[in-house]
């Protein structure tokens, strides 16, 4: 038989709202525990951001960032999520993966960007 404590526990356990999935800073959809993901550095590492911010993202979101701009546009530029969003072709890959499951997982292409 279960101790008083157990047992208010128990009911604690299924009284607790159930936890949410973390929410991707780039399409803004959920991250399901059973899918991919990974921590982008808003400034890249090698431009100092080591110990700057980071985001959680799907890793699909995280592969397409990164075919789409350098590390030196990352870091001048697009070091905010909304500044990614605000990107053209960031911004018409958000339209495309927001129209599927957050559990959506695809192949990026190759590098999409011109080298400089």
């Amino acid at each position: 038989m279960p101790s008083r404590r157990e047992k208010r526990q128990t009911e604690a356990l299924s009284v607790a709202t159930p936890r949410e999935d973390p929410v991707c800073a780039l399409c803004l959809r959920p991250i399901p525990p059973s899918v991919p993901q990974s921590s982008h550095h808003l400034v890249p590492k090698l431009r100092g951001g080591t110990h700057g911010p980071q985001v959680l993202l799907h890793h699909i979101c995280h592969k397409e960032i990164h075919a789409t701009l350098s590390e030196t546009e990352l870091a001048r530029d697009y070091n905010t999520p909304e500044a990614l969003r605000a990107h053209p072709r960031l911004e018409k890959f958000v339209a495309w993966v927001s129209k599927r499951p957050p559990g959506f997982s695809s192949k990026v292409p190759g590098r999409r960007r011109v080298r400089d």
